[in-house]
């Protein structure tokens, strides 16, 4: 089967992503644990992380940070 793509985003508190995908799926991906590493420290300010948006298969704020299609699908749950 092959993965879903991301459709729509949107940034929920405590830094999560509520992702509906291409299958209708709609599934909660936590970004806490990416907020350590460069290039996504910044994404700690809140109107930065406000900033995602779908892109391509998967999601991307403003500065370019994103997260593997694979990753965002795999590692997230269902709502």
């Amino acid at each position: 089967m092959l993965r879903p793509k991301a459709i729509d985003v949107k940034p929920c508190a405590d830094y999560l992503l509520l992702v509906t995908f291409s299958n209708n799926e709609r599934r909660f991906f936590d970004v806490k644990p990416y907020l350590d590493f460069k290039p996504f420290t910044e994404l700690r300010n809140m109107t930065l992380f406000n900033t995602v948006k779908p892109a391509g298969l998967s999601v991307e704020w403003l500065h370019g940070q994103d997260i593997c299609p694979d990753e965002l699908y795999y590692n997230s749950v269902p709502c």
